[in-house]
């Protein structure tokens, strides 16, 4: 990245070890980021899956929801259950429009003295507006967005983590604690993004790069980039912000389903009451048929598949479009999701996506790629 495109870049608190590690810096989110480091992709991608990778996701946005009534506010503005998450407890979450489209995707952990999330970094200044405008009267909102925020990812990451913060092997899979290295305060959930094992780190920007440092220097542990963190995922079957899921699509079309509990769906008190309930509880129900559904593709000749590619029946009828694609480097495959219809979207169908005017066969294939590790306990 020229000096000249980086000026009106932000930096996350690790911007020089990037530099020192010889990262490959690219605009992400308004932040200069590194895609990747030396060793490349490929490699990154790998040891991610084999061991731990270090991941600088600083750019992501920090909020503290705070007071007795934040759980219930929040919850209004969300098909999922906010107010019965208990202390200790992480949890998947959708701001939705008031059409039932997703504005966003985040993480939320009930601290008992507040509600800790963490939102998309490109959305992040757009989702706090939102949820001032709509939730401030009854709540603090309190945006961290200066705060660091690592992801360590790998079977070894709890090998790694818990020399610098002992008792953090004892997290189980979306849930989080309160955590000081060398004095200082941090959070941590057992989480990610790649469908391995792993922790997100939340702590001040002033101590991120020495815990980077004391995380780099364990013999498990690389730095890795953007762009591993993007075939991780999409081989875990995670939808991206922007490309997988927007304010264009319903949580329904997405195939997000599992992400909206029961007490909210179905009867009682609680259900409904989100913004958009009537489209989306509709389209749970089949009163309201989908025109299109999320599901995972497998490219049946090597041929990588992008975004934005369109998807064609068999017959050469369009059907929608490949929202993320690429070779899989753990399953050496490409993979790709997309939007087709309904009719379309069982595992083992056939249909053709158009890579510069020729028809590549595609076969629908169920998610995730590569098996999800996650420690469950």
């Amino acid at each position: 990245m020229s000096a000249d495109a980086s000026i009106d870049l932000l930096k996350t608190p690790l911007h020089a070890l990037h530099l020192e590690l010889g990262a490959r810096l690219v605009p992400f989110a308004g932040y200069s980021m590194p895609v990747q480091y030396p060793a490349g992709l490929m490699a990154e991608h790998l040891h991610t899956r084999e061991a731990a990778g270090l991941f600088d996701v600083s750019h992501m946005g920090q909020l503290r929801l705070i007071g007795p009534d934040a759980a219930a506010a929040f919850e209004s503005l969300m098909p999922v259950d906010v107010i019965g998450l208990a202390p200790g407890k992480q949890r998947y979450g959708l701001l939705l429009s008031d059409e039932g489209t997703v504005i966003d995707d985040l993480m939320f952990v009930n601290r008992g003295d507040d509600l800790f999330v963490i939102v998309n970094g490109a959305c992040k200044h757009g989702d706090l507006k939102h949820i001032v405008e709509r939730i401030g009267a009854r709540c603090t909102v309190e945006p961290q967005f200066d705060r660091g925020l690592l992801a360590l990812q790998g079977p070894r990451a709890v090998t790694a983590l818990q020399r610098l913060l002992p008792g953090v092997e004892k997290l189980v899979f979306m849930t989080g604690g309160a955590f000081s290295w060398q004095g200082k305060p941090l959070f941590a959930t057992r989480s990610g993004y790649t469908g391995e094992d792993g922790f997100e780190i939340s702590l001040a920007a002033a101590d991120t790069e020495a815990f980077a440092r004391a995380l780099l220097a364990q013999p498990e542990v690389k730095p890795v980039g953007l762009g591993a963190r993007n075939s991780l995922r999409l081989e875990a079957g995670l939808c991206l912000y922007g490309n997988d899921i927007d304010t264009t699509t319903t949580p329904v079309e997405a195939a997000l389903n599992w992400a909206m509990q029961k007490v909210r769906r179905t009867g009682g008190a609680r259900a409904g009451g989100f913004p958009g309930a009537e489209r989306v509880l509709a389209q749970l129900d089949g009163s309201a048929p989908l025109s299109r559904v999320r599901v995972g593709l497998l490219a049946q000749e090597r041929v990588p598949v992008r975004e934005h590619t369109e998807l064609q029946s068999e017959a050469g009828e369009r059907l929608g479009e490949v929202t993320s694609g690429l070779l899989g480097p753990s399953i050496n495959q490409p993979i790709a999701m997309g939007y087709v219809p309904p009719a379309f979207a069982a595992v083992g169908t056939r249909l053709n996506a158009l890579v510069r005017g020729k028809a590549v066969p595609m076969q629908v294939a169920s998610l995730p790629f590569v098996p999800n590790r996650y420690h469950r306990g």
